[in-house]
């Protein structure tokens, strides 16, 4: 059981590294649509501002999805196991289809899909976690929308004087900034999400390794109230990697085809993000990054005209939102009935 542990960890780690690919679109998209930067500065740019939120954010998004919204007592390997297997299934699928769709839902819904599939609806903790989860299904992309939208607003008026030549000058580098802000938001709340998956199963599987020596004395994790070291390094240190590699499918849906950007559409959209997104990871929500910076640009093309949004692809990008939390749910429950048909805990 100790080693199925450790396995497990490292399986979440991989969640992390798949969702730093699926997610670096969130990054990256719009400084590559706008030619800031080519796509191989751009990832690097994105991946460094990923880890550095390690040094200077909270854990209080990790500490929601570990031990706010499923009832401990029912969470063993098996239930984590069948959750990441889920949302990794779904992420691959989405990535593949070039659909941004959010990783954090993924997660979360292959979590809770895990747990009901072993205990029922009481394995669910309804509460306020829950309410703003899915609360924010609606209100990132909203609030997101309202940023980008404002900051163009802002930013046309400031600068309306300037040809648009003038104009591009000022924002390339402003939104390397800009993108900068977004990748650090993006690291700060997606990266916790792994941290508290990790943190559940070490609380559950506790009993294993409290007499471990050596190595493995360090994966016994007695309560929620205390995150790891090494926990936070490598999750921050595999969502980096991840945005690394990157996912240039969905980098294209989101850097060109929901609508055109120049540079200070780019700045506006990623500053509307990352104030969305800091705002929840200082109140210990997991948002969806993706379903925000996909808001900001979508409300940056509306200050042009609402006919600059391909709003086709937009609804399919919404349907995509929509299905994450069951789809990854049902994955998660069938993955779940595998496990535990051929090995029972």
């Amino acid at each position: 059981m100790i080693w199925y542990v450790v396995a497990i960890v490292a399986i979440a780690f991989l969640f992390d590294f798949i969702n730093g690919f699926h997610d670096s679109a969130n990054s990256i998209a719009t400084i590559v649509g706008t030619r800031v930067l080519n796509p191989l500065a751009a990832v690097v740019w994105a991946a460094t501002f990923n880890f550095l939120a390690l040094f200077t954010g909270t854990v209080a998004v990790a500490k929601a999805v570990g031990g706010g919204m499923i009832e401990q007592s029912i969470v063993d390997p098996h239930v984590i196991l069948g959750g990441l297997l889920g949302a990794i299934v779904w992420n691959l699928i989405t990535w593949v289809y070039g659909i941004p769709s959010s990783s954090s839902h993924a997660l979360i819904g292959g979590y809770a899909g895990s747990a009901v599939a072993k205990a029922g609806l009481k394995a669910i903790t309804w509460g306020p976690k829950w309410i703003q989860t899915l609360s924010f299904i609606v209100i990132s992309p909203a609030v997101g929308f309202l940023a980008g939208f404002a900051l163009m607003v802002a930013c046309y008026w400031i600068f309306r004087k300037l040809n648009a030549a003038r104009i591009d000058r000022v924002f390339r580098p402003a939104q390397l900034l800009s993108s900068a802000l977004l990748s650090y938001s993006h690291g700060g709340n997606d990266a916790q999400k792994t941290m508290g998956i990790i943190l559940g199963l070490l609380v559950a599987s506790k009993a294993y390794f409290v007499d471990q020596t050596g190595i493995l004395r360090h994966l016994y994790v007695a309560d929620m109230k205390t995150i790891p070291r090494w926990v936070e390094i490598g999750a921050y240190s595999m969502i980096s990697l991840g945005t690394l590699f990157g996912g240039w499918r969905i980098v294209h849906t989101m850097g060109s085809r929901i609508t055109k950007l120049r540079p200070i559409g780019g700045f506006a959209a990623e500053t509307g993000g990352a104030i969305a997104i800091q705002l929840a990871t200082h109140w210990g929500i997991p948002v969806s990054t993706t379903h925000t910076i996909t808001g900001a640009i979508v409300g940056v093309g509306a200050t042009n005209r609402l006919s600059a949004v391909r709003w086709g692809l937009a609804g399919r990008i919404v349907w995509a939102w929509i299905l994450t939390i069951p789809a990854s749910a049902l994955m998660a429950a069938l993955s779940y009935w595998i496990l535990h048909t051929l090995r029972p805990l």
